[in-house]
This record gives structure tokens, C-alpha cells and sequence, in this order.
């Protein structure tokens, strides 16, 4: 890894306008709440919809979240599946309106059995672990544990439901959960960190086709999918330039990854790319 690479990373990282991000980010929603339980829920169901286009999960999650009132969490620990189920009456691409309404339904269980997400996660995450993947595994088994007949009428996980809670047992990197964890855990920049006892350098770096395709270029990983394994070789090549916060770089690169520059199959843009000639 060369200085200049690490030079070039850090400039774009201390010019990057975090701030000016955040109404083009689905962390905009949990930022309407100061309650850390509010955030914690609101920023969980924002990155479980924060797939495919900006402007059409954004209406999605605004939608939700207006049923839910003031307070998320409030509105789930109070749930009533029979009582609120009716005031849900969208779906989005490949979650059905029933798919939306046990996604709360699953929130409500977690919040009875344990309190938060924040305390289901730490059952199963280790402080010597070698980053957050026990915890995502952990969450995701717990979730999938709850028997959901009292919303499809009989003990069901369709695809629709598990796509909000991919594991990295099935190879998936993870995004929108690594994400969520970020927000969490990471307490610089945008993200709250509101979730304490788990270091900065234990997350995984929300890995998108963008930042797949430009830390390939980079050599970050050799990997040819944008999978669980590549989304841990990039993290850990990211802390050989900062060991403590590897995933401050996240933004730099996604945002280079989107601007158009690099894109896939075609190198007729290298000579544009402020990285170009660190590769």
C-alpha cells in the first residue's frame, strides 16, 4: 500500500461534505430522532428498504415511518399486529405489504425478548471476535427463530422477509446491515454511534458494486464478487491505512465508485481518475 494512496485517501476523507450528504443518504431518517432508541429503530428499517434506487426506497421509508408516529420505538413496543396491520398497505419490489408488516412485527418480538437490537446483536458478538460477523450471524438466526404465523397464517420466511436480514453464512456481504452497524457503531463524521463496547475496527465495510469495482482496481481484494469474503478483504486492506477507523474511507471510495469515473468492463476513464495512478 503506498503513502501516496494513503495521502490521496485522507484528502478526499478531510474534504468529503459529510453533512451535505445526509438528504442524499437513508441515514436522513434517523437523524429526525434525538431519542437513541428512535434512532436505532428508525435507522434499522431504513437500511433493511435502502436497496435499489434512492428515489423510490426514500417515499417507502418516509411512508413507514409516518404510520409509526413520533416515536418507533414507542409505536413497536406497543405493537398490535391485529390493531396496526391495516394502516400498512404498500409493498416495495420484492417485499409484499405482508413482508413490511412482519418486518415490524420481528422489531416488536426482539424489543420484548431483549429490550433492542443493540443487546440481540452483543448476545452473540465477542470482544475478541475478529470483526462484527458472529453478531450479524447471531442477529439474523435470532430473527429467523421467530415463528411468523400470526402474520402469514403459518410459520413462513419468504423471500421477501429474508431479504431484509441477509447473513454472511449464505456468502452475502452484507450491505445494508453493515451499514446499519456503521451508523451504530462508528462515532465520527454522520454516524451516531449510540451502540458503546464495540471498537470501530470491528465493522465491515458496506461493500456495494461501486466500491467493489474501484478496490479491485486498487488490489484491494482479488475476489470476483461483491461477496462476504471480498467485503472483509477490503476492510482489512483499509486498515493498513487506518487500523483503528478502516471504514472512514467508505465514503471517499463510494463516492469515487458512483461519479462515473470507473465503470465496469471499460478503462477508457482510468486517465480521469484521481487514483489512476496509485493502482
Amino acid at each position: 500500500m503506498s503513502a501516496g494512496l494513503k495521502d490521496l485517501l485522507d484528502r478526499f476523507y478531510r474534504e468529503y461534505n459529510f453533512r451535505g450528504r445526509i438528504l442524499h443518504d437513508p441515514i436522513e431518517f434517523p437523524y429526525r430522532y434525538k431519542d437513541p432508541r428512535d434512532i436505532e429503530i428508525s435507522g434499522f428499517i431504513a437500511s433493511c428498504l435502502a436497496y435499489g434506487r434512492v428515489v423510490l426506497f426514500k417515499p417507502v421509508i418516509e411512508k413507514l415511518l409516518s404510520v409509526m408516529g413520533n416515536s418507533p420505538y414507542a409505536f413497536l413496543v406497543d405493537f398490535d399486529l391485529k390493531r396496526d396491520r391495516k394502516f400498512i398497505t404498500f409493498k416495495y419490489r420484492f417485499n409484499e405489504t405482508s413482508d413490511i408488516v412482519c418486518l415490524l412485527f420481528i422489531i416488536h418480538q426482539l424489543l420484548m425478548k431483549y429490550g433492542s437490537l443493540e443487546n440481540t446483536f452483543k448476545r452473540h458478538y465477542k470482544a475478541d471476535d475478529p470483526n462484527a460477523e458472529n453478531g450479524i450471524v447471531g442477529l439474523a438466526g435470532e430473527i429467523n427463530s421467530i415463528n411468523t404465523a400470526k402474520v402469514y397464517g403459518e410459520n413462513l420466511h419468504p423471500s421477501g422477509l429474508t431479504q431484509f436480514f441477509p447473513s454472511p453464512v449464505k456468502g452475502s456481504a452484507c450491505k445494508r446491515m453493515n451499514l446499519f452497524l456503521r451508523w451504530m457503531i462508528r462515532d465520527r463524521d454522520v454516524d451516531f454511534g449510540i451502540w458503546k463496547g464495540v471498537p470501530k475496527n470491528k465493522l465491515v465495510i458496506p461493500l456495494d458494486t461501486h466500491i467493489a469495482r474501484i478496490s479491485k482496481c486498487l488490489g484491494f481484494t482479488k475476489r470476483a464478487g461483491a461477496d462476504w469474503k471480498a467485503a472483509v478483504e477490503i476492510t482489512e486492506a483499509l486498515k493498513k491505512f487506518d487500523s483503528e477507523d478502516p471504514l472512514k474511507y467508505d465514503f471517499a471510495l463510494c463516492h469515487h465508485g458512483i461519479s462515473g469515473v470507473c465503470r465496469p468492463g471499460d478503462k477508457s476513464g482510468c486517465g480521469g481518475c484521481a487514483f489512476y495512478e496509485e493502482a
